[in-house]
């Protein structure tokens, strides 16, 4: 057998064992109705938010799910977040200063809790919003413990491709037993028992690390896609900021995903990458153009599950792939460094 006819069995197979990723990019099941659940309190941190604050609020303005509460932790910023949050009727609480080995959000997100009165506690990143009926879809969903959506990506500027396979091994790297950063709902209870994010208070990724304290704890822990359900824009603000967003911290995040998981993804995007070599390096667009449309098209099915991407990314899957390699790359060697990130200065990883 040719060496190119081996190379071209391993990528189909390594294509075909792609589809077992699918089971990771399902969103929650709803298992009861929404109105027999406890008080839910929302707490927001926010930081130099007033861009994005408006439509979050708004959104849950027109859930027919009500919040018991909803509470914005104002995080030192500079513009009009607060002024906006006491505008749309929120609570608003001035965070106090940064204590040593915080980080800024963990520190809202505890001060809300701490200031909150519902049974259920609702995080949630303040540059998310809720689709209609959203709220009751996430409640639906809860059987206790802790449970985590992951925002749907709008995408609407052509560098915001470029997060595809950020997004997908964020994704794959969660659903169904760890918890998004963007998003978490847990039982008043179980957060006290683990200490809240106080035990993950200097974390950059303190999801990953919260969902393990509370597995520790024998609390149970749920996640699921958010198509429908809450959306995001991550980076909206340009090329650079994708960068230095996606790269923070990321490596330090996929060395907390399950092994076999993080097994099956690498070999799932070394078949991806095999694809375009092997078109590239035989010219034969006969076989290799058939294999690389095979990966287009699972990459397009993939990717419509997770945000909005564009039906030309898929077809030019290489480039968001090859930017996902290089930027994992660079939070790996910026891993431990100092970084600037909303103003203040961290420690990446």
């Amino acid at each position: 057998m040719e060496i190119e006819t081996i190379i071209q069995f391993v990528t189909l197979a390594l294509w075909a064992a792609g589809f077992r990723l699918y089971k990771s990019l399902k969103p929650l099941a709803a298992t009861h109705s929404p109105g027999s659940l406890p008080a839910v309190s929302f707490i927001i941190p926010a930081r130099n938010e007033a861009h994005n604050l408006p439509t979050l609020l708004r959104s849950l303005a027109s859930q027919p799910v009500k919040p018991h509460e909803i509470i914005v932790v104002d995080d030192g910023s500079t513009d009009r977040t607060a002024e906006l949050a006491r505008e749309l009727g929120t609570t608003v609480i001035a965070s106090q200063p940064l204590p040593d080995g915080w980080r800024g959000k963990t520190w809202a997100c505890h001060q809300g809790a701490q200031a909150a009165t519902g049974d259920l506690l609702l995080f949630v990143d303040a540059d998310t919003w809720f689709e209609p009926d959203g709220l009751a879809r996430i409640l639906s969903g809860y059987i206790g413990g802790a449970c985590s959506v992951g925002p749907y990506h709008a995408v609407r500027k052509p560098y915001e491709d470029l997060s595809l396979f950020f997004n997908f091994n964020m994704t794959v790297g969660t659903v169904p037993s760890g918890l998004f950063g963007q998003m978490l709902l847990v039982d008043r209870e179980s957060y006290r028992r683990v200490n809240g994010h106080e035990t993950v208070k200097g974390r950059i990724l303190e999801n990953f690390f919260l969902a393990g304290q509370f597995q520790a704890a024998g609390i149970p822990v749920r996640s699921g896609t958010g198509r429908g359900v809450i959306s995001f824009r991550m980076y909206p603000n340009g090329l650079r900021e994708l960068i230095a967003g996606w790269t923070k911290g990321f490596a330090a995040g996929a060395g907390q995903t399950p092994r076999g998981t993080l097994l099956l993804v690498v070999a799932w995007m070394i078949g991806l990458m095999f694809a375009p070599l092997g078109w590239l390096m035989t010219g034969d667009s006969w076989s290799w153009g058939a294999t690389y449309l095979l990966c287009a098209a699972q990459v397009g099915w993939f990717s419509r599950q997770i945000g909005a991407f564009r039906w030309f990314t898929a077809l030019l899957y290489p480039v968001p792939l090859g930017f996902f390699f290089a930027g994992f790359t660079r939070s790996a060697l910026r891993s431990g460094k100092a970084v600037t990130w909303k103003g203040r200065e961290i420690r990446a990883g």
